[in-house]
């Protein structure tokens, strides 16, 4: 499985203290142990580092995803999130401008979104967009 794992869920890794992590961090480990090919953006690079605080996360953060593929979102992405998200709109589903275009690259990477945000699960009644829940 090719996941695109959302912000909420690095932040839960990056941030867990020891002991017992929550569902979403077990989940996580257990892919990337089996070799998940899990991918990122800049977008959640660029939520993530928001929401660090101090240059060693900064670092920390940026060197681990500097493992990770990396996919760029192209002017039709931007298009069709566009779309994606009057859709969902039309349907009484408000969806933000940044989970449009995360939505659209998960379809159309073929990849399975891993995220904790309820509001992609009313956007997938709406839309090809497959989700990985822990």
């Amino acid at each position: 499985m090719n996941i695109l794992v959302d912000t909420n869920i690095w932040s839960l890794a990056l941030r867990r203290a020891p002991g017992s992590p929550s569902p979403e961090v077990v989940l996580l480990d257990r892919c990337l142990e089996r070799g998940e090919v899990v991918v990122t953006t800049g977008l959640i690079l660029q939520e993530l580092l928001q929401g660090f605080r101090g240059p060693a996360q900064r670092r920390r953060v940026i060197k681990e995803f500097s493992l990770l593929p990396v996919i760029m979102p192209e002017v039709e992405d931007h298009i069709e999130a566009a779309a994606l998200r009057n859709h969902c709109r039309r349907c009484g589903v408000q969806v933000g401008t940044i989970d449009a275009l995360l939505a659209r690259l998960a379809i159309s990477h073929g990849l399975h979104l891993f995220t904790a945000d309820k509001d992609f699960q009313a956007m997938a009644q709406h839309c090809p967009l497959a989700l990985l829940w822990a």
